[in-house]
């Protein structure tokens, strides 16, 4: 697929079949994976389904997901799209995930303002919104200062990925109007 956003340090690329290994690479730390709906462990099989559907998506015009991938090494370091594109009534999903080994430099941070950009410069969505597991302090703090309100509490809607225990889930929602490239 010929999209690609590019930022100062990565650039979000449509994934191809031939990238399914690199995928697998960090997706595959509990770390990363503990506030996903991926699966754990995320198998070669995983990767090779995501991208067809990816790009089944893509085609239709439904999901824009992305490779995160970073210059300085042509190496994926993670992956944020904007999915359950609703054309109707102008708004999609966006959700994210970073290898542990970037977090902290202000990657996510890049990936989210290309993303928020496409969805609303180039879909002219009229609104995405995010979910997020409560405890996740990371993501959430993003979605704040992106300016992300947060429209709803999903108490104990979500059971932890490795543990017995119940999350609230958070959502959050940015419009057009309040978005600010940061």
């Amino acid at each position: 697929m010929p999209l690609k956003l590019e930022g100062e340090r990565i650039i979000l690329k449509i994934p191809e079949q031939k990238d399914a290994k690199k995928i697998c690479k960090y997706i595959n730390d509990k770390a990363v994976a503990r506030y996903t709906t991926l699966p754990h462990p995320y198998k070669l099989k995983h990767a090779k389904e995501w991208i067809k559907k990816v790009n089944k998506n893509f085609r239709k015009k439904t999901g824009y997901e992305f490779s995160i991938i970073l210059k300085e090494t042509d190496e994926i370091i993670g992956g944020i799209g904007l999915t359950h594109v609703d054309k109707n009534n102008k708004n999609a999903e966006v959700g994210y995930w970073l290898a542990r080994k970037y977090w902290g430099q202000g990657l996510a941070k890049e990936a989210l303002n290309l993303i928020l950009k496409f969805g609303f410069k180039t879909l002219k969505l009229h609104k995405i919104y995010a979910r997020a597991y409560c405890i996740n302090k990371r993501s959430v703090g993003l979605l704040k200062r992106f300016g992300f309100k947060l429209e709803g509490n999903f108490r104990k809607h979500l059971k932890g990925r490795f543990s017995d225990k119940w999350y609230d889930e958070l959502r959050f929602g940015l419009l057009r109007e309040e978005w600010k490239v940061i």
